[in-house]
């Protein structure tokens, strides 16, 4: 996602905290164009690194597209939309493993 320019990327262990997902990745996208390349990498990467099918659900003009990958769940969001839902929050307990501004 860095390399998409993706922006505020947050890695949250949350396995401890819920059944569904293991992880959490946060990561905002400055506009409809970035959150739709930003969600076709993540689908293309985790398809060619890891073996992983991705499914979307979202549109990049609704400000938030999450990318179902099994235990890793990737939100990408525009920074109004972020801050608005605050997930951060809703998931405190769960443990920060990265977090690149």
């Amino acid at each position: 996602m860095e390399d998409k320019k993706g922006e505020d990327i947050l890695l949250l262990d949350i396995h401890e905290v819920t059944y569904f997902a293991d992880y959490f990745i946060l990561c905002n996208g400055t506009s409809d164009r970035m959150l739709s390349s930003l969600a076709q990498a993540v689908v293309e990467a985790a398809k060619s690194n890891h073996k992983l099918r991705g499914t979307v659900q979202g549109q990049p003009q609704d400000g938030w597209i999450v990318v179902d990958l099994g235990d890793i769940v990737v939100h990408l969001f525009s920074p109004d939309q972020r801050d608005y839902y605050r997930l951060e929050q809703l998931w405190e307990s769960g443990r920060v493993l990265l977090r690149v501004q």
